[in-house]
């Protein structure tokens, strides 16, 4: 018995993403704790540092190389790009016209942000790996919407938030100097200081992960502190939560169709279409969060980031899946000419125009 009890402890070692855990207990403490009055105040400038040294550290560790190879393999970035920026708000702004009965106008508002925001890092570059598909291509992808969101996400929030109104969130033009010294200058100092820095980051990798995550939890519980104290719970019912997921779910599902139907259509090879599912079709929680804080009011950021972490979390367990079953097809049958059992019908055949496809990647 107890063996069997060692063997299911290490397989949900390996199953449970334990960053999740984390954010849910942060909100889960959040909840139960919320921080008031002066020491919220101080959480707040806390908040404000850790987001600064965030996109430092972003600006630090992205090689500029990374983005001019973005820029060389237009046919398959162009896409991704394209479903980032332009077909996923497109998505979000059809989404706030469902009536208020079923989204309310704070979590629309939560919704459009999720579908503006870039694609993850991390994450995308796993999936592709996990799923066989072009590493380079990923990382140079990611990192490449990463440096465009950093510009185009607050630009489409003022664009398209600030016109469509979000009752009580104000976004004003004026705002894009404050969301430039909070975000852009510290993401362009980090390029600046790239080359004194990468070395001593490269030697402390599990510093900087610690850095990177501690800031997003201490996001995380700043922003439903805030929403706890402004009745956040009050404000989105158990049933509402639930068609919201559902909503997270069906925005994915069309993601990731849209982006294999669209790589499909131009003819990519096998890894570049991988490559432009998981890219196209994830969302960076990691940059999210910080521009939140940035982008709306503080008593506002719990709800408008609802969305995100239910899509997140979605996205995770739906795309780690579907790497699997992709890496355990393509493993079992590599010769044919069709993925059978995806469920969205890719091919294998074909070879991937970059010729360091399957090299392996540190997600982080």
């Amino acid at each position: 018995m107890l063996l069997i009890l060692r063997s299911v402890a290490r397989h949900v070692r390996h199953r449970v993403d334990w960053y999740i855990v984390a954010l849910f207990a942060v909100i889960g403490v959040a909840t139960l704790a919320p921080v008031e009055g002066a020491a919220a105040d101080g959480v707040s400038l806390a908040v404000r540092v850790a987001v600064g040294l965030l996109f430092f550290l972003y600006g630090a560790r992205l090689s500029p190389q990374a983005a001019y190879d973005g820029l060389r393999h237009w046919r398959l970035h162009v896409p991704i790009l394209a479903l980032t920026f332009v077909a996923s708000p497109l998505a979000g702004l059809a989404a706030g016209l469902l009536p208020g009965a079923v989204l309310s106008s704070e979590l629309a508002v939560g919704v459009l942000f999720l579908t503006i925001l870039p694609s993850t890092v991390q994450s995308s570059i796993a999936f592709t790996s996990m799923a066989r598909g072009n590493v380079a291509a990923a990382i140079c992808s990611a990192s490449f919407s990463t440096v465009l969101g950093v510009v185009l996400t607050p630009v489409l929030v003022v664009a398209l938030i600030g016109q469509t109104g979000g009752e009580g969130m104000p976004i004003r033009t004026s705002q894009l100097g404050d969301i430039a010294l909070q975000l852009l200058v510290p993401f362009l100092a980090g390029q600046v200081a790239r080359r004194w820095v990468t070395e001593w980051l490269g030697r402390h990798r599990a510093l900087i992960t610690v850095c990177d995550r501690g800031s997003i939890l201490l996001v995380v519980y700043s922003a439903f502190s805030r929403g706890m104290t402004t009745g956040i719970w009050q404000r989105v019912s158990p049933g509402r939560l639930l068609l919201l997921a559902a909503l997270c779910v069906l925005l994915l599902v069309l993601a990731l169709q849209l982006a294999n139907g669209t790589a499909r259509l131009i003819g990519l090879p096998y890894a570049d279409r991988v490559t432009a599912v998981f890219c196209g079709s994830n969302k960076s929680l990691a940059s999210g969060l910080p521009m939140a804080t940035v982008l709306f009011p503080a008593e506002r950021v719990g709800i408008v980031i609802l969305p995100l972490m239910l899509y997140h979390t979605i996205q995770l367990v739906a795309c780690a899946w579907l790497a699997r079953r992709w890496s355990t097809n393509r493993s079992a049958d590599p010769g044919t000419n069709e993925d059978r059992g995806t469920g969205m019908g890719i091919r294998t055949g074909g070879s991937s125009s970059n010729p360091r496809e399957g090299t392996s990647a540190n997600p982080g």
